[in-house]
């Protein structure tokens, strides 16, 4: 009988104990699991957050990278339109150095040219005529027959000379008889269009060629 008493006794005292442990168990357990949860959101939106800031500096990154590209761009363009200039400033002038000189000596050998047709036209009309053309015939004798020709079947045919040229700033040439060293001479007036002058202005005469 009394040990049939601490028995119950004995149970009675275990089955608060098991139902303590189990409450103590099942609180450590819910606890844990909150905890792990919590941990699990933690992690997840630091996570979220760690990769929206790296979109968002890969975004700055990028948008940065863009703007420094463009920029370069443009002062790249502006930098080679410098250069295009500059190279254009140099060939006018290598153009102004050579080119409007050498100009300016083709129009004098064009002239000196011109002459010595007109020379080799008032040759042949003085072997057909026996004689130059006088001051008044002028040049003019080289494309028709003048009037007053003491034989005029002797004029050749068609003239001596399909065109009488102008000199290569426009203007005829003159004709003068007696020349200043020989029975005519045949001038132009050079650029300025005036008697003497110099270089480019100077007189051009078949006597002084």
């Amino acid at each position: 009988m009394r040990l049939f008493r601490k028995s119950r006794r004995a149970n009675g005292l275990r089955r608060p104990a098991e139902q303590g442990f189990s409450f103590s168990r099942r609180s450590a357990q819910q606890g844990f699991r909150s905890l792990k949860r919590s941990a699990q959101q933690g992690f997840i939106f630091r996570s979220r957050s760690a990769e929206n800031g790296f979109t968002s500096l890969k975004r700055s990154a990028q948008q940065g990278f863009a703007f420094a590209r463009r920029s370069a761009q443009q002062g790249f363009t502006l930098v080679e339109l410098m250069v295009v200039i500059v190279i254009i400033g140099l060939l006018a002038t290598i153009v102004a150095i050579n080119v409007i000189p050498a100009t300016d000596t083709a129009r004098v050998e064009k002239a000196k040219a011109d002459i010595a047709v007109i020379e080799q036209a008032l040759e042949q009309y003085r072997l057909d005529n026996l004689g130059y053309p006088d001051q008044t015939q002028g040049l003019a004798a080289l494309l028709s027959a003048p009037a007053g020709l003491a034989q005029p079947e002797r004029y050749r045919r068609g003239g001596y000379i399909k065109k009488l040229p102008d000199d290569p700033w426009g203007r005829a040439y003159r004709y003068q008889m007696p020349g200043e060293k020989g029975a005519f001479d045949i001038l132009s007036l050079g650029a300025d269009g005036q008697p003497g002058g110099a270089e480019d202005n100077a007189d051009i005469r078949s006597s002084a060629l």
